[in-house]
């Protein structure tokens, strides 16, 4: 729209809910990063890359936005579309062995300013075989090493989110390799009959269980800053055979159960009695061609993770899932998720619709909206599962190849503190968990990557239950990379648990770098 006494051809966008939302609850400590990594086999020209990257852009003019400056008392924020970038957001981050644990700590502790547009960079890592992680054991692991081109991009989540971005991607690629993408078809959503599925958010429901801390002592836990991550490279899971109609649960199902089994089994763990877990999952209906409308376009949903018999608790957090009890909560589960993606709602409910109302300044609003975070703060889901699935696009950048993996992290602020996401790209999940390190630690993280492999295992199942072939713990994983810091990538190393192994609850071991101001390295050892 355009404002009211603004300049012709000034274009101003008012804050959608989740822009404003997020607006007003920034924190230095947890910032609201999304990042996103295409791996490619070859290298890219600069000169071409950030030409086609420039093009990207203007084709979709709505990431050309930033923050309109004003004062606590008007009635709205606003993103003002400039047309052109204020900068230029490509850099090249060079070679070396610390090049990629560098851009990939800066995506979880540097924000692009929403004052400059477009608010997201992309930084360019040439990667030479064997010299990502001098440190880890390739070999030992059976981690491929790795040539080529690392592209990351790294957007303020309060303006973008990881299908925009990934679309901005797409196009770059697109007008680098100078060949039109085939047409990507609109994701169709199945219909829902009847009342929503008990557990889906619209009933009275239990306090959600938390993501117990880790052993670190709490003065060292409030210290630390920023944002940890582990990514991970597996085998896409079984699905069992369609009967009739639909299957009986889809991938994005098997993620969220992997999930719930992993936060379940990882308190148990730490000697914390199970509870409810409840899962924020954003659903996105918007179609996935050059015609898809940029900003933060998913509304989220909360699932309940809690199998029908309450019998199965047990059976589901023993140290080998029953697979009977897995299966039924499968189902549950899947007509839990199909009932929240027919469903029409706002963005991030009716609650959230009221306090970002323009009835009141937005000084006000921002008061307000804080007050209610920090009240609802323990009914706060449990966890953030973002699924982009298979990845819709073919990422071709010409001489320099098609991408070969697809990562990318969603935000993981307190007091949830834990998020995964996972995209499938060439018949392999390439799945982050990223978390707040007020929360866990290298070690802890290494110790849930492991709990999530072996989670995720279990729901590989046949029609009667029974585990697929080759679909065991570990089966098929390629590797685990880390935004380590230097003092506990070894310890967490050290303390790595494969799957089906001990938990390694060793003496607490405090944080040597007070303020989270700590170097990086690459962690490809996985859990083994």
């Amino acid at each position: 729209m355009i404002a009211p006494g603004t300049a012709v051809g000034r274009v101003l966008i008012p804050f959608p809910t989740v822009d404003e939302v997020s607006r007003h609850c920034l924190s230095d400590d947890e910032p609201e990063s999304v990042h996103i990594e295409v791996h490619l086999p070859g290298r890219v020209d600069p000169a071409r890359l950030r030409a086609a990257f420039r093009r990207a852009l203007l084709t979709h003019p709505r990431v050309l936005m930033r923050e309109v400056p004003g004062r606590r008392h008007r009635r709205s924020f606003a993103w003002e579309l400039t047309g052109e970038p204020d900068r230029d957001p490509v850099s090249f981050a060079g070679r070396g062995p610390d090049a990629l644990a560098r851009v990939r700590a800066r995506a979880l502790s540097a924000c692009p300013p929403l004052t400059l547009s477009p608010p997201m960079r992309l930084e360019v890592v040439e990667v030479d075989g064997g010299k990502v992680a001098p440190e880890s054991s390739s070999v030992a692991s059976g981690t491929a090493t790795e040539t080529g081109t690392v592209l990351l991009l790294t957007m303020h989540h309060t303006a973008l989110d990881a299908p925009s971005g990934l679309r901005v991607l797409a196009t770059t690629a697109e007008q680098y390799g100078g060949v039109d993408a085939l047409p990507v078809t609109r994701r169709v959503r199945p219909g829902s009959s009847g009342p929503a599925p008990s557990g889906t958010g619209r009933a009275v429901r239990a306090r959600p269980v938390r993501v117990a801390p880790d052993s670190r002592p709490e003065a060292v836990r409030a210290r630390a800053v920023g944002n940890g991550m582990l990514q991970a490279d597996l085998p896409v899971p079984r699905r069992v055979a369609r009967t009739g109609g639909l299957p009986p649960w889809t991938v994005n199902d098997q993620l969220l159960v992997a999930a719930s089994l992993m936060v379940g089994r990882w308190n148990v763990s730490q000697g914390r009695p199970a509870g409810p877990v409840r899962i924020t999952m954003p659903v996105d209906d918007r179609p996935r061609g050059t015609e898809m409308p940029m900003g933060n376009g998913t509304r989220l949903v909360e699932v309940a993770m809690t199998s029908e018999d309450p019998r199965d608790k047990d059976l589901l957090l023993g140290e080998r899932p029953d697979p009977a009890a897995v299966a039924r909560l499968l189902r549950t589960t899947a007509r839990r998720t199909r009932a929240l993606k027919s469903a029409q709602g706002a963005p991030m409910g009716a609650g959230a619709s009221l306090l970002t109302a323009p009835l009141l300044p937005v000084g006000i609003r921002g008061v307000l909206t804080r007050g209610a975070r920090r009240a609802a703060g323990p009914w706060t889901s449990t966890a953030l599962v973002t699924n982009i699935g298979r990845v819709p696009y073919a990422l071709d950048f010409g001489d320099a190849g098609r991408a070969t993996a697809v990562w990318f992290s969603a935000p993981a602020r307190m007091p949830r503190g834990l998020s995964l996401a996972a995209a499938s790209t060439g018949g392999r999940l390439h799945v982050t968990l990223r978390w707040s390190r007020a929360l866990l630690g290298e070690a802890a993280g290494t110790d849930l990557v492991g709990l999530f492999e072996e989670s995720l295992s279990t729901t590989s199942l046949t029609s009667t239950g029974a585990h697929a072939p080759g679909a065991g713990p570990g089966a098929g994983i390629r590797k685990v990379d880390a935004t380590a810091t230097d003092a506990e990538a070894s310890s967490a190393r050290d303390h790595a648990r494969g799957p089906g192994g001990p938990y390694h609850r060793d003496t607490p071991r405090p944080d040597p770098t007070p303020g989270g101001a700590r170097s990086t390295q690459d962690n490809h050892k996985r859990p083994s």
